[in-house]
C-alpha cells in the first residue's frame, strides 16, 4: 500500500513538473518570409499623345535608398493623376545601383501600381554635394497633351580632347544645335518638354542650367557629370518636344539643315504613331561581340512581345563604359537596326552599370505596330 502511494505521488509530481516546464517554453518564433522584389518589365506600351515628362529634385538627405524613395515620392507628386511607365535613374557615389531597382519595385508594389520600365546608370557626379540619385520619369496623362505626337532629338554637343577644358563653350554649341533641331522639327521653344545634358564636368553646370532654362522654361531639365575622370571634355544635350504638324508617317526620321548630317543615326525622330514601346535597359554582360549581340537580341524579343520591331526604333539611348565599347556598339547595332532608317540616338561613355561585368546598356523608344 505504501509503495503504491509513493508511485502515485511520483507520477503526479512528474506530471506537475512537466506541465510547469511546458508553460515556461516560449512559442516558436515564426520565420519572416521576405518578398523578392519583382523585376521591372522588359518593355511597356504607352500612348504617344499622352506622354508627360518630369525630373525629381535633387536632395542630399540620407543615403541612396532614402534619396531614391524621396525621388519617387516627388515624381508621384509631379505626375499627379498620370501613370509613370518609364524611369531612368542616374546614380552617383558608391551605393549599390541594384538598390534602385529593388526600391522602385517595392514602392510601386506597395502603391498597387504596375512596375515601370527601368534604366539605371552610374554617373561621375550630380550637381548637389551629397546627392546620389536623380530620377527622370515618363508618364501617361489622363488625356491627350501632344496632339500631333512627339519629337525625339539626338544628343547635340561638342567635345575637346583636353578633359580639363571648360564645358560652358561646349554647352553653348549644344544649345545652338538643339535650337536648330527644334526649329528643324517645326516646333517652338515652348514645345520642349525635357532636356538632359551630359557633361564632362559640373564646374560650370549652374551656368549651363540657367542657359537652357532661359531657352526652354517649360522643360524638365536635368544635367549630370558622366564620369569621375573623363578622358575628354564633353557637353551633349538631348531633348523631347511636342510635334506641331502631321507628318503623314508614324515615324519620320530627319536630319535638318544647320547641324551635322550623320549617316549612322538621325538627328530627329518625329513620332505620330498612336502608341510607342518604351524599353528597360538591356545590358551586355561581357565584352565580346557575342555578348553585345545577346543584349540586342533580348531587346528585340522585348519589343516584339509588345507589338514593336527593333527596326522601327525611333530613339536609342546607349550607355557604353568606354570608347572601345562604344565602337563595338557602332559595329553591332546595325545587325538589328535598319541601316536605311537609323534611329535618333545618344551615345556617350558613362561611369558604370548595375553589373560588374557589364560593357554597355541600351534602351529604346520604338513604334508600336498593334
Amino acid at each position: 500500500m505504501r509503495r503504491t502511494a509513493i508511485a502515485t505521488f511520483v507520477c503526479t509530481l512528474a506530471m506537475v513538473l512537466g506541465t510547469m516546464e511546458a508553460k515556461k517554453k516560449k512559442p516558436e518564433e515564426q520565420t519572416q518570409i521576405l518578398q523578392v522584389p519583382k523585376d521591372p518589365p522588359a518593355a511597356v506600351t504607352a500612348d504617344t499623345r499622352r506622354l508627360v515628362f518630369h525630373t525629381s529634385p535633387l536632395t542630399s538627405k540620407g543615403l541612396l535608398s532614402q534619396q531614391a524613395r524621396d525621388g519617387l515620392k516627388a515624381l508621384f507628386r509631379l505626375s499627379g493623376s498620370a501613370t509613370i511607365v518609364k524611369i531612368r535613374a542616374f546614380v552617383a557615389g558608391s551605393g549599390d545601383l541594384r538598390r534602385v531597382r529593388d526600391i522602385v519595385s517595392e514602392v510601386f508594389t506597395d502603391h498597387k501600381l504596375n512596375l515601370p520600365a527601368l534604366t539605371v546608370v552610374q554617373v561621375g557626379a550630380l550637381p548637389l554635394e551629397g546627392a546620389q540619385v536623380v530620377l527622370e520619369s515618363t508618364a501617361v496623362a489622363k488625356k491627350d497633351v501632344n496632339e500631333n505626337g512627339l519629337v525625339f532629338i539626338s544628343g547635340q554637343g561638342a567635345t575637346s580632347n583636353n578633359p580639363l577644358d571648360p564645358v560652358l563653350p561646349l554647352a553653348e554649341k549644344a544649345l545652338a544645335d538643339v535650337r536648330t533641331a527644334v526649329k528643324g522639327a517645326g516646333s517652338e521653344p515652348s514645345d520642349v518638354l525635357r532636356v538632359t545634358c551630359l557633361l564632362s564636368s559640373l564646374e560650370q553646370g549652374n551656368e549651363v542650367r540657367q542657359m537652357f532654362a532661359r531657352e526652354y522654361p517649360h522643360a524638365a531639365f536635368d544635367y549630370v557629370q558622366l564620369q569621375r575622370a573623363p578622358v575628354r571634355a564633353l557637353a551633349e544635350c538631348e531633348a523631347v518636344a511636342k510635334l506641331r504638324w502631321k507628318t503623314g508617317m508614324k515615324l519620320h526620321l530627319v536630319n535638318p539643315d544647320g547641324i551635322t548630317k550623320p549617316t549612322v543615326f538621325s538627328q530627329l525622330a518625329l513620332v505620330t504613331a498612336p502608341k510607342v514601346v518604351l524599353s528597360s535597359a538591356q545590358v551586355s554582360f561581357g565584352f565580346q561581340d557575342s555578348d553585345a549581340r545577346l543584349a540586342f537580341q533580348r531587346l528585340q524579343k522585348a519589343l516584339e512581345a509588345n507589338g514593336a520591331s527593333i527596326r522601327d526604333t525611333a530613339f536609342s539611348s546607349l550607355y557604353p563604359l568606354s570608347q572601345s565599347l562604344a565602337e563595338q556598339v557602332r559595329k553591332i547595332r546595325f545587325e538589328f537596326y535598319d541601316p536605311a532608317r537609323p534611329p535618333a540616338s545618344t551615345m556617350v561613355p558613362f561611369e558604370g552599370l548595375p553589373s560588374m561585368d557589364a560593357g554597355f546598356a541600351v534602351d529604346v523608344v520604338a513604334i508600336a505596330n498593334r
